[in-house]
């Protein structure tokens, strides 16, 4: 089944002098299941077009279907509902929430997404922190962790709704050879799961 579908779209930036075409023409087709990279230098468009895949921008111009529904004419609260129920964001800044525990950062899409009542959230939580190794370090607070460990989290937090769609932003840009590989490696991992 394809999971993103992207027809003809181009995206462009307009600034107050010029405008800047970030895409141009892009078709692709991404098959559910599949681990996909997106490789080439800075600003070349990458990061525009996991914004487009994960419904944070639309396109200028074409069509983006994504889990089988066209999002161009979604308005921000569609877009938002949408975005919680289909899509994990895994993100190079990781993202994490430094007034809550790792255990609160992973159950947060579950509150804000799912309404799952607290059983239910405790049991997918706590699976999903032992499954990337952090079941130990729960009660903590991201300030107390390292690169590695907060990457781990934010692996959690994007799968804990298991959504159709797991978008990665260089998310191991900050991390040194060692942990990147290793949260790569948890990433292929859980994708088989």
């Amino acid at each position: 089944m394809d999971v993103v579908k992207l027809e003809q779209v181009t995206k462009t930036y307009q600034t107050d002098t010029v405008a800047v075409q970030a895409l141009r023409g892009i078709n692709l087709t991404l098959e559910s299941g599949k681990f996909i990279s997106f490789i080439g230098p800075s600003g070349s468009g990458k990061t525009t077009l996991l914004n487009l895949m994960g419904c944070l921008d639309k396109p200028t111009e074409g069509t983006v279907t994504l889990a089988g529904q066209s999002i161009g004419g979604m308005n921000r609260k569609e877009s938002a509902l949408f975005r919680g129920a289909h899509i994990g964001f895994i993100f190079q800044s990781f993202n994490l929430i430094p007034v809550l525990t790792v255990y609160e950062n992973v159950e947060y899409p579950l509150i804000m997404v799912r309404h799952e009542n607290i059983e239910t959230r405790r049991a997918l939580v706590l699976d999903l922190l032992e499954r990337v190794g952090m079941g130990d370090q729960k009660n903590k607070y991201p300030a107390q962790l390292s690169g590695g460990q907060k990457q781990r989290v934010a692996v959690a937090r994007a799968l804990v709704t298991n959504p159709k769609i797991v978008l990665a932003d260089e998310p191991t840009a900050n991390l040194d050879h060692e942990t990147a590989y290793s949260v790569i490696h948890l990433m292929h991992e859980m994708k088989n799961k």
